[in-house]
Formats: C-alpha cells, sequence, structure tokens
C-alpha cells in the first residue's frame, strides 16, 4: 500500500473514531446535568468491567482476523482467509455467551470489591444491577467486531467507520432519551436512570450489526469473485489454521486491554484508599471526575491514535510479509510522527485550559468544605491530559509490534505497566489523593510505551534519528502556542472574563485561547512544510485557504 493510500484508510477510521469519542464526550453534557457525578460514578463502575469482558469475549480474535486475512490476501489466497472468518464468528458466537453468563453472575461480587463499606451515595445492589444491565451487550460485540476484522483485513475500512458511528448515535439517543423520561418525567431515581444508561449498548450494538449487514450484501459478491479467480489455495489443516489464528490473537486480547485494566486496579483500590486516608466521604465524586468526566476529555486526542492503529496494522504485516524495508521503515516514522504532531499539541492545550475545558463541558460549581467543586475538577483534569499521550503511544506501538510479529513483546511491556500500577496504586492513593491514580497510571503507561519502542528499534533495524528531530520541533512550537495561549487568557482575564464566573465565560475563555492557540500551531506546522512531511501529502483543504506555494 502506498503513503497515500495508507493515509486515506488512516483518515477514514480516524474521522469516524474521532467523530464516536466526540459523540460519547458531548452527550456526558447533559448525562452529568442529570445525574450529576453520583451517577457518572456509577456507569464507570459497570463501564470498566464491561470493556474488559469485551476484550476478554473477542479474545484478540477481530484484529487477528484481520492480519490474518492481510496476510493471506498478499499471497493471493482469498479463500483461506474466508475460512477463518466463518470459524472465528462461531467463536465469537460462544465466547460472547459465555462472557454474558459470566459477567451477569459475577456482577455482585464485582460490586462488592468496587464499593467501601462507608460509601455515600451508591448502594452495592446499585452497582449490581447497573453491571447485569450493560453484559447484555456482550451478546453482540464479539461477532460485530470480528465482522469488521475480516472487512479490514482487505483495507476496506468504510463498514467499520460507518457502524461505530451508527452505533454511537443510537446508544447516545436511547441513553439521554431513557435518563431524561426517568429524571424529568418519571422517579428521579439515579440509579434506575443509569441502568437504562448502561443497556444502551445493547441497543446500539443492534444498530451496528444493521449497518455491518447492508454492507456485508453490498460486497459480498466481489468478495466471491476474488475467491472465484484465485489459482492457488495454501493446504492448511482447520486445526493448523486456528493454531496461527490464536497464534496472532493471544496477544491482542491483554493489548486491547491496557486502559480498562488500569482503570480497573483504580475501580477496586480508590474507594478503600481514600477512606483510609480520611477522605471516603467525597471518594465517589473525585472517582467519577477523573475516570468518566476527565476521562472523556482527553480520550479524544486518543482517538487519532486508535484510528491511525486500525489501519496500520494490515499495511504493516503486508510490507514485513513481503520483505518490503524501505517502505516499512516509512510506515513506521509516518505513524509514529502523526501521533506526535496532532496527540502533543491538543494534550497540552488541555492541560493548560483544564479549569475552562471542564467548566464548558461539565459547568462550574464552587466548592467548599467536604464538596467538590471546579477548583479540584480543573486541577485533576490538568494533571490527567498528558496521560493521553502514552495512552495513544502504546495503541500505536503495540500494533506495530503485532504487523512485526512481535505481539509476545507487547504483553511483556502491558505486563510491566499493570506490575506497577498494581505496586504504586494505593500508596500514591495515600500521599496524593486522586491525584495518585492519575500519576501510576502515567507511570505504568510510559513504561510500556518506552519497552514497546525499544523493541520496535532492534526487531526492524528502525532508527529514530528522524523522529527525534521533527519532535523536538514539535515541541518548540508547542511552547510557543502554550505562551500565546497564556497571553490570550491573561488578556481575557482584564476584561472580567474568568472560568469561575459560570459555563459561558469558561466556554468563550475556551473558544478564543484555544482558538487562537491552534490557528496559530496549525499555521505555523503548515508553513514550515512539517504538515506536509509528516503526512506525506500537501494538505489541501489548508492550501485553499493558506495558499502556500
Amino acid at each position: 500500500m502506498s503513503g497515500s493510500t495508507l493515509l486515506r484508510g488512516t483518515m477514514l477510521l480516524t474521522a469516524a473514531t474521532f467523530l464516536s469519542k466526540l459523540l460519547g464526550m458531548i452527550y456526558v453534557i447533559p448525562f452529568e446535568a442529570l445525574v450529576g457525578d453520583t451517577g457518572g460514578t456509577l456507569l464507570s463502575f459497570a463501564y470498566i468491567p464491561y470493556t474488559i469482558f469485551i476484550s476478554i469475549s473477542t479474545i484478540g480474535v477481530p484484529l487477528a482476523v484481520s492480519k490474518f486475512v492481510s496476510k493471506y490476501n498478499a499471497l493471493g489466497d482469498y479463500y483461506t482467509g474466508r475460512r477463518v472468518f466463518k470459524a472465528g464468528m462461531s467463536l465469537m458466537a460462544i465466547t460472547g455467551v459465555l462472557s454474558f453468563i459470566i459477567m451477569y453472575s459475577s456482577a455482585g461480587l464485582l460490586a462488592e470489591f468496587s464499593i467501601s463499606d462507608d460509601a455515600q451515595g451508591i448502594t452495592k445492589e446499585d452497582v449490581t444491577q447497573v453491571i447485569q444491565m450493560i453484559s447484555f451487550a456482550l451478546l453482540i460485540i464479539p461477532g460485530m467486531s470480528i465482522v469488521r476484522g475480516f472487512f479490514q483485513g482487505y483495507e476496506y475500512m468504510e463498514p467499520t467507520a460507518f457502524s461505530q458511528v451508527v452505533e454511537q448515535l443510537v446508544r447516545i439517543a436511547f441513553l439521554l432519551i431513557s435518563v431524561y423520561v426517568v429524571m424529568e418525567l418519571g422517579s428521579g431515581d439515579i440509579p434506575t436512570a443509569v441502568n437504562f444508561a448502561s443497556f444502551a449498548a445493547f441497543i446500539g450494538a443492534i444498530a451496528s450489526v444493521a449497518v455491518l449487514w447492508f454492507f456485508w450484501r453490498k460486497q459480498k459478491p466481489m468478495l466471491d469473485e476474488r475467491i472465484e479467480q484465485q489459482q492457488e489455495t495454501v493446504d492448511i489443516s482447520m486445526q493448523s489454521l486456528f493454531k496461527e489464528l490464536l497464534t496472532y490473537a493471544g496477544p491482542f486480547v491483554l493489548v486491547g486491554l491496557a486502559t480498562p485494566l488500569y482503570q480497573q486496579i483504580d475501580s477496586l483500590t480508590f474507594s478503600r484508599a481514600m477512606a483510609e486516608a480520611g477522605n471516603g466521604e467525597i471518594a465517589e465524586k473525585l472517582f467519577g471526575i477523573v475516570n468518566l468526566y476527565s476521562h472523556k476529555l482527553v480520550i479524544i486526542p486518543v482517538t487519532l491514535a486508535t484510528g491511525l492503529s486500525l489501519a496500520l496494522l494490515p499495511t504493516i504485516t503486508k510490507s514485513f510479509t513481503e520483505d518490503r524495508r524501505q517502505q516499512l521503515n516509512n510506515q513506521l516514522n509516518q505513524a509514529l510522527q502523526i501521533i506526535i504532531v496532532l496527540i502533543f499539541p491538543a494534550v497540552v492545550g488541555i492541560s493548560v485550559l483544564s479549569y475552562e475545558a471542564y467548566g464548558t463541558f461539565f459547568g462550574v460549581t464552587i466548592g467548599d468544605s467536604g464538596t467538590v467543586g471546579i477548583e479540584q475538577q480543573g486541577n485533576l483534569l490538568r494533571w490527567y491530559a498528558p496521560v493521553a499521550m502514552f495512552y495513544a503511544l502504546f495503541t500505536v506501538t503495540s500494533s506495530i509490534l503485532q504487523g512485526l510479529n512481535k505481539q509476545r513483546f507487547a504483553v511483556i511491556s502491558l505486563g510491566a505497566g499493570v506490575l506497577l500500577k498494581l505496586i504504586l496504586n494505593i500508596p500514591f492513593i495515600h500521599w496524593f489523593g486522586a491525584k495518585g491514580i492519575i500519576l501510576t497510571t502515567g507511570i505504568a503507561a510510559s513504561t510500556a510505551v518506552a519497552l514497546n519502542l525499544w523493541k520496535i528499534r532492534s526487531a526492524a533495524n528502525f532508527s529514530y534519528k528522524q523522529i527525534y528531530k521533527r519532535s523536538l520541533f514539535i515541541i518548540i512550537l508547542t511552547i510557543l502556542m502554550t505562551v500565546i495561549v497564556l497571553v490570550v487568557k491573561w488578556l481575557l482575564s482584564l476584561t472580567g472574563l474568568s472560568y469561575e464566573n459560570g459555563r459561558f465565560q469558561s466556554l468563550t475563555v475556551l473558544l478564543i485561547s484555544a482558538g487562537v492557540g491552534g490557528l496559530f500551531y496549525l499555521w505555523v506546522a503548515y508553513q514550515t512544510t512539517l504538515l506536509e512531511r509528516v503526512l506525506g501529502n500537501r494538505v489541501k483543504v489548508l492550501d485553499r485557504f493558506l495558499k502556500r506555494k
């Protein structure tokens, strides 16, 4: 695949994933207004184990199918790819049902570990019910995911892109309507409203399946034609086929668990550790602020990495299989540099404008003794934002290792990160409060990223010289952008505009400061040809406005 084709596939998935995550961030604004920090924390207690169960139920097969299909397509054997797809669908049907049964049955146990005895506002029964409601989506998600993986193996990204956007739209619509009905027209009971919010995952999954079925019917004649026209078929038994597939799939399970594993460790340790430190009365609210609301904001830049990762794996696998070293080297450079040029300034911007961002999306509350206000909320977001950079780099570097057939090392790097998180979490919560879980996540994720980068260098004989040079330039541009943002904020404060004065003023300061800083960064990156060199092509949209010759 050429650089431009990689970029088109990357941008399509990136745009779809970005839109999906953006919608996932926007919906929490009315959701938070309806159910508050307590409802957000309750939903977090369900979504974190749900995400883990999704990874376990799919056992890494969807992305492994993508790699498997891409490999055999490169060899001209489309029939073997179809065989593994059918076998994978049968496997996913079984694991989906088993995962649903296990999660539904163990909901009470998960609630027992998540909530301390002196928790205020949330009961163990509430957590149990919410976990049970969200578990129904496990019946559909595994089969749906493997269809996406199959299409991506053909480097056909539209089904994944459209299905995930439709899934999110339908899920959010059901969630907000049901929560509004319960809170404003019904009993006003927060646990009941959150039960409906968690069941929305099942409704969204059904909508996604409908979209994928449409694309399957549309593309099946072309897929069948390729099978009919192929000249040779690799003679591989079903046993060997499954062995190869599961060899690819195994590491995907743990790599996909990275973020939810960190969050689950927080879920199991935070409330009790905060209570031991004498802050148990606000523990549940702080947990929701970090692991739901702030996470929704910082995860937006990470979606750029997610889209890149999904598009990247088949192309790197193909280059590696065909031993095209120069093309592989260019793809690795491009993949890592795209992450740095787009995500680094974004997370710095969120950190600098953390109070304005949190106030804009979730309102401004001035805290006092025993309550949580914008001072703590904005400060937690400020510390959490840089962690998004490590989330993104781990996603991409792990995908690169899988494309280089070094997927087992990604498990080692993740294990090192999780071990550090387990060791440090409770002491850091005692020392730093809610900020402690952010610090330990940053330490864990950065360690995993450093190990992955080291392995990529040795496995592909890859040099980071070009990345070092470009990263230094990006850091300089980001520092200049930060100075401009701070100056704009100061000038606005002279007119009386401040996040402390409410959501509207927070929004005003955020839009003006981020707009001026973002435009400056974009303009300089464009004029210096940084964007063109990283993306591999002229940025035609910017050409129309800036007209650089």
